[in-house]
């Protein structure tokens, strides 16, 4: 009997499962113009600390659109930006340090913003997103890794929304941020966990 609920039970998850993953392919989500639900939408970075560890901290309070095009990838595109002193670390001292002149200047650079200038879709539910991103004053080009996470009505607040991660590695010193290189090392990674409720 044990046996028996045990494998209904194994090909119910199965079933829903199967028909969870069908229902998150990109093809079927709803097209149109999203925009940032700030509430849940996170981008994390990852530096080494003198080589001992890797130390992590987190923005939040983004802004921003998406319009995605399931159909045609190519004619999606992306903007967010995010608040320089939105930055948290475990360490109080840390967070105010990382706001002041010798790190990022929230002060005078108070916005981190990525503008997408490519979208290219590299399988099912994957693409790359190519973009300019400003950080403390300071232009380049960088590139998201970009996976498709789901897509549905929120039961609590009845929106429509749709979700990605991202990932993609910068190096400091290109925008200009040098403090304590190497011991703190030059390249972050970022971690972007995106949520976006359709507008039209």
């Amino acid at each position: 009997m044990k046996k028996t609920v045990f494998f209904a039970v194994a090909a119910a998850a199965f079933v829903v499962a199967s028909t969870a993953s069908a229902a998150a392919l990109p093809g079927t989500v709803k097209a149109g113009t999203y925009k940032v639900e700030p509430g849940h939408t996170q981008v994390g970075f990852a530096i080494s600390h003198m080589g001992f560890s890797t130390y992590s901290g987190m923005f939040s309070e983004a802004s921003g659109s998406l319009k995605f095009d399931p159909a045609h990838p190519a004619k999606s595109s992306l903007s967010i930006t995010l608040p320089v002193s939105s930055v948290q670390t475990t360490s109080s001292v840390l967070t105010g340090e990382l706001k002041d002149p010798n790190w990022l200047d929230a002060a005078k650079y108070p916005d981190a913003k990525f503008v997408s200038t490519k979208v290219t879709s590299t399988g099912a539910g994957t693409a790359t997103i190519e973009g300019d991103l400003t950080l403390h004053g300071v232009t380049k080009p960088v590139t998201l890794e970009a996976t498709f996470v789901g897509a549905g009505t929120n039961p609590l607040d009845k929106a429509y929304t749709i979700g990605f991660d991202a990932t993609t590695t910068i190096h400091r010193s290109d925008f200009g941020v040098k403090t304590y290189l190497p011991l703190i090392g030059d390249d972050v990674k970022l971690t972007i966990a995106g949520a976006f409720e359709k507008q039209n």
